[in-house]
């Protein structure tokens, strides 16, 4: 961490996203409604499965986890994006600046690693239903877990090796609402090319991986659902393909940023929103708001929590 000490530059100042009024409360609005919607969706579902007995298997014991990391997700970039909105002087100190992109990398490989190991929880419920809960035990769901915090933590340890000791002595001028690679190296003194074939290589590498080995996986799965199946095809592959399109969001974003880093267009811009902010709200619609059992899981907890209040009132009232 030495290097960040000998920088000459102590703060990044972010441009924004827009300088129209009426784009930044369209955004304002649109990511504030967005961002609390994460927040409780996410923090209900993890709530949920962790409170009702019913809901402690392999399949929601991964979705808990997904919600708990999209809690993170959402918490990284979305308040300082929603609170500069307004702000003349968009600014970030430098260690905060770093903290963020390592925090950005740690949870991201999280959740690919996570993704995965819920792809892998499909096939093997669809494909080899009799010998589900002897594959998905709880050795092997904690080891899903393990693996993913650690990968996660490797990924973002290695990219954070790259650039604590870079020099910054001058531009200090991020065309973004956020810290991460691409445009933070480019403001360094040095030459960074074979930094940046670095970053491509670790970032890139590993989204573009995960992205292909889970489309690769859900497509073997919807050909076996749809090739053995006919009654119970419908819903299978609804859900399925429900599935892919968070894939889709989730990895269309970063997979651009990192694969093409120097092509900065407007659309760069805008694309991170849906990772920050939008991905994390769609995780619990499209993975457990349409789950029956989730709902009817959801609906007995909120009795129990109304059945607190009332009792509560009761003894205030009593006291009274």
């Amino acid at each position: 961490m030495e290097g960040m000490n000998q920088s000459m530059v102590s703060e990044f100042v972010f441009l924004g996203l827009t300088n129209s009024w009426d784009i930044q409360l369209f955004l304002f609005v649109f990511s504030s409604m967005f961002y609390v919607a994460s927040m409780t969706g996410n923090s209900l579902i993890v709530f949920t499965v962790a409170s009702d007995p019913h809901l402690h298997s392999p399949m929601y014991f991964l979705l808990a986890n997904l919600s708990f990391i999209d809690l993170g997700v959402s918490s990284v970039i979305a308040p300082k994006m929603i609170y500069d909105l307004f702000r003349k002087h968009k600014v970030i100190s430098f260690r905060g600046c770093v903290t963020q992109i390592f925090f950005i990398h740690f949870i991201g490989g999280v959740e690919m690693v996570l993704l995965i190991a819920m792809a892998f929880d499909r096939y093997v419920a669809i494909c080899k239903p009799l010998h589900y809960l002897i594959i998905m035990s709880p050795r092997m769901c904690i080891l899903f877990i393990v693996a993913s915090w650690v990968v996660g933590f490797m990924h973002s340890l290695v990219q954070l090796a790259f650039v604590v000791n870079l020099p910054f002595c001058g531009p200090n001028v991020l065309d973004s609402f956020y810290c991460d690679f691409p445009r933070f190296i480019k403001l360094a003194c040095i030459d960074t090319y074979r930094l940046k074939l670095l970053v491509l290589v670790n970032s890139g590498f590993m989204s573009v991986g995960s992205f292909f080995i889970l489309i690769i996986s859900y497509v073997v799965i919807i050909f076996i659902v749809h090739k053995h199946s006919s009654s119970g095809s419908s819903k299978a592959l609804s859900t399925l393909s429900a599935h892919v399109m968070v894939v889709v969001l989730f990895f269309g974003p970063v997979m651009f940023i990192y694969t093409w880093p120097s092509s900065f267009t407007h659309l760069d811009k805008f694309l991170p929103i849906f990772d920050a902010i939008v991905t994390p709200f769609l995780n619990p619609v499209i993975y457990t708001f349409r789950n029956q059992e989730m709902k009817m899981a959801m609906m007995r907890v909120l009795r129990q929590i109304m059945g607190y209040r009332q009792i509560i009132k009761h003894l205030h009232s009593d006291q009274s």
